[in-house]
C-alpha cells in the first residue's frame, strides 16, 4: 500500500450523472474492483427530479452539495473522485469550494455548457447559474483525467477545451457513446478507467 494507506484508508468517490443512481452502468463494478484493492469507496445517491421534462433540468445543486457534505470527513488530499456526465459538472462546483486539493479527479463524458445543443439552445439550471471559476477548479485537484467519446452528443471539442482549462490528460475513446449501457452493454464495466485509476493509487 502507498503512504496514504499506511496512515489511513484512502477514499474514492464515484459520482453518478443526470437522473442516475449508484447501480447504473459501470459504477457498481468499479466500486467492487476498487474495494478488492483495499480502498474505501463511496457512491453517493444524489437527489434527482421526478419529472425529467422539468424546465431548467430540475436538478438541485444545493441538494447535491448537501448530500456530499455528509461525507466531508472522508475528503482529504489523498481522496480520488470519479465522475460521470452531470457528475462532472458537480465536481467543478465541489472543487471551487474545496479547502485543499484532492489527489485526482477522473471526468467521464463531461461538458462545460450546453452550447453544443442543437441550434445553440442555451439550457440553464442550478449547476450553470453562475460562471465556473476555472482557476479555483484547477487548484482543487493535483491531477485531472478526461474521457471523451468520438460519438457522444457532447463533441470532442468540449473535452479539448476542458482539458486545456484544467491542464488535464485527455483520453479520446472511439465510439463509446456517453459511456453508458444505454449506448452499449459493454459499459457494465470500464477496464481502461480502472487501470488508469490504479496507476494513480
Amino acid at each position: 500500500m502507498d503512504k496514504a494507506n499506511e496512515a489511513g484508508m484512502r477514499t474514492i468517490f464515484i459520482i453518478h450523472g443526470s437522473y442516475g443512481n449508484p447501480q447504473e452502468n459501470w459504477l457498481p463494478w468499479l466500486k467492487k474492483e476498487l474495494e478488492k484493492l483495499g480502498y474505501r469507496v463511496f457512491v453517493p445517491e444524489f437527489p434527482i427530479p421526478k419529472n425529467q421534462d422539468l424546465a431548467y433540468g430540475g436538478h438541485d445543486l444545493s441538494a447535491w452539495l448537501a448530500t456530499l457534505k455528509e461525507y466531508e470527513q472522508y475528503i482529504d488530499e489523498h481522496t480520488i473522485f470519479v465522475a460521470h456526465s452531470r457528475g462532472c459538472i458537480f465536481m467543478y462546483r465541489v472543487l471551487e469550494q474545496i479547502k485543499r486539493p484532492v489527489a485526482a479527479v477522473f471526468l467521464v463524458g463531461p461538458w462545460i455548457t450546453y452550447r453544443w445543443y442543437p441550434k445553440g439552445w442555451n439550457k440553464i439550471d442550478s449547476f450553470h447559474e453562475k460562471p465556473f471559476d476555472w482557476d479555483k477548479i484547477k487548484k482543487g485537484s493535483r491531477y485531472f483525467e478526461i474521457y471523451q467519446s468520438t460519438n457522444d452528443d457532447t463533441p470532442v471539442t468540449e473535452g479539448k477545451d476542458l482539458a486545456q482549462k484544467l491542464d488535464a490528460q485527455l483520453i479520446i475513446v472511439k465510439d463509446a457513446g456517453h459511456f453508458n449501457v444505454a449506448y452499449h452493454p459493454r459499459f457494465k464495466k470500464f477496464d481502461q478507467l480502472l487501470e488508469n485509476i490504479k496507476n494513480k493509487l
